[in-house]
């Protein structure tokens, strides 16, 4: 995802760091001008003006651009929330595996964490794996959103501390 994330600070900065940044990642990667025309679907004389000249890209093929690029390094965007929780909430309590989103259904694919730093490393691993969002706990939740740049949702389970609570007060009084 750092080529991502260069390609797109550069693209708001300037056309020229746009510019050297595509020429970076072209050689990180290996490969052509027409090489990454090609994988973007557009046209190779639209890329080579991006790269040597003075045009700047429409969003439509910086999109391209970005997404031929996450594919190269194995990054297809998916159309998947990442639900990050411990084994037990996974196997007990979740029932969908896909959810409906407008017109479009996203899968829910499942990370499983049993510490704090499983939960940091599995939501940057969703990221990289091309999650739309991701869910997780509180606990997390802060520290995932100041390093992932994709929505992250918070589970609150209301319903499940009630019952913790109240089973805490009957072993009490036991």
């Amino acid at each position: 995802m750092d080529r991502i994330r260069r390609l797109l600070r550069a693209a708001t900065d300037s056309d020229e760091k746009l510019r050297v940044a595509l020429r970076e990642i072209l050689e990180d990667l290996g490969m052509t001008v027409q090489d990454l025309a090609k994988k973007a679907d557009i046209s190779p004389s639209t890329l080579y003006k991006i790269i040597n000249e003075e045009r700047s890209p429409s969003l439509e093929v910086l999109r391209k651009i970005i997404l031929a690029i996450r594919e190269v390094e194995g990054l297809k965007s998916g159309n998947f929330i990442a639900l990050i929780a411990t084994r037990r909430v996974l196997d007990e309590v979740v029932v969908e595996r896909s959810i409906q989103i407008g017109d479009e259904t996203a899968r829910v694919r499942e990370y499983p964490a049993a510490t704090v730093e499983d939960a940091i490393v599995a939501a940057i691993r969703a990221e990289r794996d091309g999650a739309v969002a991701i869910v997780c706990a509180p606990i997390v939740s802060p520290t995932i959103e100041r390093i992932l740049d994709i929505p992250i949702a918070t589970i609150v389970p209301k319903d499940s501390v009630n019952e913790a609570i109240k089973l805490a007060a009957r072993k009490s009084n036991a």
